[in-house]
């Protein structure tokens, strides 16, 4: 008689644990969009308080970037070492530190905290999907689906808010950033329950199953080079599309609630492509429509054309997706939860190398041409690669099989 209510106990216990475990990923998931994306609206804003040049404000964002592409190959050793839930728990604490870091009035400080913070996102960013293809073997697309909608959605919040908050409730630039240290305290404490539960020391695990030399295989390198060119895209347009809509005649608080929007406006399609993705034989038809919708939107902005918002919206679908394709290629390109990791650990550290280029290289060239015809011919040249590169990694083939 005392069986079934043990056995119903357990079950409650393990439907508590899973519930616990799904908030938690959520939660990581909406800590590394926002403490970046909340910088773009207040990028001018920054600038003009501390006297950087257009240059060095887009090292505000590139800094993260570098942080991502130097720490990335090391989050799988430290997985192994110390396990997935530890470190998980304080890459949350780094980001705290790094939020709180930032947001002192004081070029050094910014500039190290933004580093800090960038440390710590790289490590969430490299095992997420590692921990996603271990825990969720059989719903790899509705998880990544999840975990990119919880980035959106708060990168997409923190961009519509920073502006009202600097400016109308008197924190400024600084508490503005600063605010977003509350949301990773929020996910340290769901996530403090996973260290009793985790009854091994890492997610991937000195197990039988074959690995691969992920840096050897030329699959391995598409993907890589993909997420590398879908980084940079992302990353321009968060950090420098308020300034090109100002220059079109918005205003800042416009430029910023139509970034939010842009964000917001993808969530469902940010959802739907990891599921569509995982139940094709290739992804081709979804890199080649993503593609476009950076072409449309990117060529609408270079018209001077006042659907402003159509075309944001464009870009934004084509960020999104392509976010989505990249994730969800570190599984589907994959035959285990290790060379999952090994393989977002090198996109990762690879491609965010690449991304950095990005919004200093793209400042730079207003800088120098004072316009933005010129910048947003880049992103036309680079959404050409993401094409190219998408194809080629679409491709339905697994690391370490023949031809890969």
């Amino acid at each position: 008689m005392e069986a079934q209510p043990r056995t119903l106990h357990a079950q409650a216990a393990s439907a508590s644990t899973g519930w616990l475990l799904l908030l938690g990923i959520i939660l990581i998931a909406a800590n590394l969009r926002a403490p970046i994306t909340s910088v773009g609206p207040l990028i001018g804003t920054i600038r003009h308080d501390l006297g950087l040049s257009n240059t060095l404000a887009g090292m505000i964002t590139t800094l993260p970037l570098i942080a991502f592409a130097l720490l990335s190959p090391l989050a799988p050793r430290l997985a192994r070492r110390f396990g997935m839930s530890p470190v998980l728990l304080g890459s949350l604490i780094l980001l705290v530190i790094g939020i709180v870091v930032r947001s002192a009035s004081n070029i050094g400080l910014l500039l190290l905290g933004t580093v800090l913070l960038g440390l710590a996102i790289s490590i969430c960013n490299v095992l997420m999907p590692s921990l996603i293809k271990e825990k969720y073997p059989l719903q790899i697309g509705v998880m990544i689906g999840v975990y990119a909608v919880a980035m959106n959605l708060s990168g997409a919040i923190a961009s519509g808010i920073s502006v009202p908050i600097a400016t109308h409730t008197g924190l400024g630039w600084e508490g503005a950033l600063g605010l977003w240290g509350v949301l990773a305290v929020i996910a340290i404490l769901i996530w403090i329950p996973q260290l009793g539960r985790q009854q091994h020391k890492a997610l991937i695990t000195k197990s039988s199953e074959k690995r691969t030399n992920v840096w050897k295989s030329t699959l391995a390198w598409q993907v890589t080079i993909y997420m590398g060119l879908q980084s940079m895209l992302f990353y321009v347009v968060i950090s420098w599309l308020p300034d090109i809509l100002k220059s079109q005649g918005l205003s800042s608080d416009s430029a910023g609630w139509v970034l939010s929007l842009m964000q917001l406006a993808i969530l469902p399609l940010t959802f739907i492509v990891p599921i569509l993705a995982g139940r094709m034989k290739n992804q081709i038809v979804l890199t080649v429509a993503t593609a476009l919708c950076f072409f449309i939107g990117i060529g609408g902005l270079l018209s001077g054309n006042h659907l402003v918002l159509l075309w944001s919206i464009l870009i934004g679908i084509g960020a999104g997706c392509s976010f989505s394709l990249a994730m969800t290629f570190f599984g589907l390109r994959t035959a285990n939860a290790h060379d999952a990791a090994e393989l977002s650990g090198m996109a990762q550290s690879v491609g965010y190398l690449l991304a950095a280029l990005g919004p200093t290289l793209f400042g730079y060239l207003h800088d120098v041409t004072n316009g933005w015809y010129m910048p947003l011919i880049l992103l036309l040249v680079i959404t050409f690669l993401l094409l190219i590169f998408g194809i080629a990694a679409s491709r339905n083939r697994v690391i370490g099989a023949p031809k890969a």
